[in-house]
């Protein structure tokens, strides 16, 4: 079965799942409102590595250009409603995470 990715916003909770098997919930900081996250269906285009600024130690680039899932340089702002519309995660989550998914993976955001 293939891997997905479920974002809640309102939550701030990123779910994996295996088909319809959570697999492992993640804290979240989301998109302040004047700059939200996007809702909609997008895929994983591409990884990066140490990409530098605020982007933590990684980024996982969505399909939905500017947009991604990437760490953080500011670990006390999970939980919160503060990205650029960014998912953005603790730098240990989004490692983990990125060790269970590949590009091409399901990513849907909604509130």
């Amino acid at each position: 079965m293939a891997k997905w990715i479920d974002v809640s916003v309102s939550t701030r909770k990123l779910k994996l799942y295996d088909a319809s098997k959570l697999l492992k919930t993640y804290p979240i900081a989301v998109g302040k409102m004047l700059t939200p996250t996007p809702d909609g269906n997008y895929k994983i285009i591409n990884k990066q590595n140490n990409p530098g600024g605020p982007f933590g130690v990684l980024w996982m680039g969505l399909s939905k250009p500017h947009y991604g899932i990437h760490g953080t340089n500011n670990p006390a702002s999970i939980g919160k409603k503060v990205s650029k519309g960014c998912i953005r995660m603790q730098n240990h989550d989004v490692l983990d995470l990125s060790s269970r998914v590949g590009v091409g993976t399901n990513v849907f955001i909604h509130k």
